[in-house]
């Protein structure tokens, strides 16, 4: 009789510390709440692509609506902070902002609550903060607007086959938030694609300063397009070029989501960053009590960086092959986006440049980022610092501040 008592009690101990140890590797998945913070709404084509991702990694991680908290149209301001301190009070584990601007104010939540983790997308002050807690993210999207710029670049090809426009008329317009080097590395991957395929090509920029403003983006757009540009794209949020480029019958390459049911007549690809599976590993790492990177970078080979489907009523023929051929060489390493043999600063070839990743108050160049004779984007931190100024894209103006609305 002893024995089988204490048999049992064994047992029950066993099974009790079992329970310990579960409990302090992680959130069981029925506790854990994910909280979001968005600088917009589904109104906004990049807000809707991170409330998209986010929907899917709950669906394949199984959590259920209350376990999701999104907090919409959080401006970059304390904003960001309060709306981080109600999430905390809400019971979320983990929070994520997805606005570059918000970083300073979701940094201070993350140090006043230490115990719960914090991530940020586009911010660049995770690795040198060194918080257990604080987390920056981002992919190497140059390599999906390079990929859109050689289905931009066809389209031209065509128009020139056709006769529509002369070689020296290739020139493309693009509408970019501020001059910066989020914005500045995508639109000069996505001019140095559309270069592969059509040596001839030019591109001209106009800013708005505002990540989302339709009528500034349209605006841009037209003024563009009267400036002589046949093809447009864009690094802005709103419908408003790719509304321009339907009015007025000129091919666009959009960002963030398919425009095809909008714009039929114009509309050929879009790249966007896929945050599912960012989200569902940082999800993962709280439940199973793992450490999150503390600045992570996606690639085309983890499914972080896609195009939409083509749309083959606007693109040139051959398109696809082309995107699968040169996706291919981007993925084995054969082809490099930055890869200096393609372009030049002031009629050189750039053999070595300074980049500020370590990001401080004077924003100091601190690490040389051109070796084995390509720009290494997005490899010492996962936000671009891709800020050269290359030949054959204008700057129309630059905006480094919000402008007032």
């Amino acid at each position: 009789m002893f024995k089988k008592v204490l048999s049992l009690c064994l047992a029950v101990l066993m099974v009790a510390a079992m329970c310990v140890t579960m409990a302090s590797c992680g959130e069981t998945e029925d506790e854990f709440k994910l909280g979001v913070i968005l600088l917009h709404d589904e109104a906004s084509t990049y807000d809707l692509n991170f409330i998209e991702a986010v929907n899917r990694a709950a669906e394949q991680l199984g959590l259920e609506k209350d376990q999701v908290i999104f907090k919409k149209n959080i401006s970059e301001s304390n904003a960001c902070y309060e709306a981080a301190a109600d999430l905390v009070d809400e019971g979320c584990d983990i929070i994520f902002a997805d606005s570059f601007g918000h970083e300073t104010y979701l940094l201070k939540a993350a140090k006043e609550f230490p115990d719960v983790q914090f991530c940020h997308a586009t911010g660049t002050m995770a690795h040198t903060e060194k918080l257990s807690n604080f987390h920056n993210a981002f992919a190497s999207i140059y390599e999906g607007r390079f990929l859109a710029g050689v289905a931009a670049g066809m389209k031209l090809n065509e128009m020139i086959e056709a006769g529509t426009i002369t070689p020296d008329q290739a020139k493309m317009g693009y509408v970019g938030a501020f001059t910066f080097a989020e914005v500045m590395s995508g639109y000069t991957s996505f001019y140095l694609g559309a270069k592969y395929v059509c040596p001839s090509v030019t591109m001209e920029v106009q800013f708005t300063g505002s990540w989302y403003n339709e009528d500034l983006e349209k605006n841009a757009a037209i003024a563009l397009i009267n400036n002589g540009c046949v093809l447009i794209s864009q690094h802005a949020d709103s419908m408003g070029a790719p509304t321009a480029c339907q009015d007025r019958n000129i091919p666009n390459v959009s960002y963030n989501g398919s425009t095809v049911q909008s714009c039929p007549d114009t509309y050929i690809i879009s790249s966007k960053i896929d945050w599912t599976p960012y989200f569902v590993y940082i999800c993962r790492s709280i439940m199973d009590g793992t450490e999150i990177a503390v600045d992570w970078t996606g690639t085309i080979s983890t499914d972080s960086v896609a195009l939409t489907d083509l749309n083959t009523a606007v693109a040139a023929e051959g398109t696809q092959a082309k995107l699968d051929e040169v996706k291919a060489k981007l993925v084995s390493g054969e082809l490099h986006v930055f890869d200096t043999s393609t372009f030049t600063v002031g009629g050189e070839t750039k053999t070595s440049y300074m980049a500020d990743v370590d990001t401080d108050a004077d924003y100091t160049p601190d690490t040389e980022a051109i070796k084995d004779g390509y720009f290494h984007e997005s490899e010492y931190r996962s936000a671009p610092y891709f800020d050269i100024r290359i030949d054959g894209i204008e700057l129309i103006n630059e905006v480094y501040e919000p402008v007032s609305e």
